[in-house]
């Protein structure tokens, strides 16, 4: 597995070079209220601030850019809860290729509205995640095309990998991350860099009780199916597809698994536009609420936080704002 994870910070650093100019290198700032609150040095890397308002156009660009140009002409397919599905419409768009975006019936109208915005041609279909994938993978294959996986494909994993090639290189003596999980894929590029970079980094990964299926399989060390309740994290949320390549490095790299209740993810992320002025979707809440479920664990450690997107409709954040708790 060691091999595995070099190879895989080796290719988030070829990534980084191959995207620089499709995508954004964002901010990595400190703290000041969140460094108070934990006794840590936190810092924020700003993928909230990134084109699509989210790090998955890092993995949409690298994945179309490694395609052939036989396989870019045939045309892409992917599935999304919405921000893969927005960043593969960016991309496909700023490269010429044509294809189709699939997403959970119940995904948020404001990523919906995205991908349309990007010239993205948006399907339906499903309730779990997990079932839009394998809908759309069967209907590439049925079709010709190329399918993109939001995190099951070595080349999107180096992509979102890239994130990690620039915090290394603004915060090399980084001694703790906190990431949203749900299929792994942003985990598994980050943390292989700054594993590589940093060897004793502590790659703590956050999931939302009500969609803790890396949390749960990694314990029972299979990848389990289950069934997810709605959750304000709803970019994390749903199953992991069988013989997901990022299980193993997840199974490798994380060094703790917090599970957020969506109160709490809640309290993070009001907590976190007071303090930072800024916009951020509920499974940035998730690496936010991580950070301070167990206050005084980092003291004097230099922590980062990933803020991993923008995201959110109106109305959920209406009802996030208007909680009195």
């Amino acid at each position: 597995m060691q091999s595995v994870i070099e190879q895989t910070a080796a290719d988030a650093r070829a990534a980084a070079q191959r995207i620089e100019k499709y995508v954004r290198q964002t901010p990595l700032d400190y703290s000041p209220r969140f460094s108070a609150l934990s006794g840590a040095n936190v810092y924020f890397k700003l993928e909230n601030l990134q084109y699509t308002g989210s790090f998955k156009l890092r993995g949409a660009f690298n994945r179309l850019l490694t395609l052939s140009d036989a396989q870019r002409a045939a045309g892409c397919v992917t599935a999304s809860s919405g921000n893969h599905g927005a960043a593969v419409a960016f991309a496909m768009q700023a490269l010429g290729v044509k294809g189709k975006v699939f997403v959970p019936e119940e995904t948020s109208s404001v990523k919906v509205d995205a991908i349309r915005a990007y010239g993205g041609d948006v399907q339906f279909f499903g309730q779990d995640g997990l079932d839009t994938e394998l809908h759309a993978r069967a209907w590439a294959a049925e079709h010709g095309m190329q399918y993109l996986s939001p995190y099951n494909d070595r080349a999107v994993i180096a992509g979102q990998g890239s994130c990690g090639v620039e915090i290394a290189a603004q915060l090399p003596e980084v001694d703790a991350l906190f990431v949203a999980v749900g299929g792994g894929g942003l985990i598994s590029g980050v943390g292989s860099v700054l594993r590589e970079c940093r060897p004793g980094v502590s790659l703590v990964a956050c999931q939302p009780k009500n969609s803790a299926v890396m949390t749960k399989s990694v314990q029972a060390g299979k990848i389990l199916q289950l069934p997810s309740a709605p959750t304000l994290s709803d970019g994390t949320a749903g199953g992991i597809e069988e013989g997901a390549i990022t299980f193993d490095l997840c199974r490798a790299l994380v060094d703790q698994y917090r599970v957020i209740s969506e109160a709490r993810i809640g309290a993070a992320m009001r907590l976190y536009m007071d303090a930072e002025h800024q916009l951020l979707e509920g499974a940035a809440g998730v690496a936010v609420a991580g950070l301070l479920e167990e206050p005084g664990r980092f003291a004097g450690k230099n922590v980062v936080v990933l803020v991993c997107g923008a995201n959110i409709s109106r109305s959920k954040l209406a009802t996030i704002l208007a909680d009195p708790h």
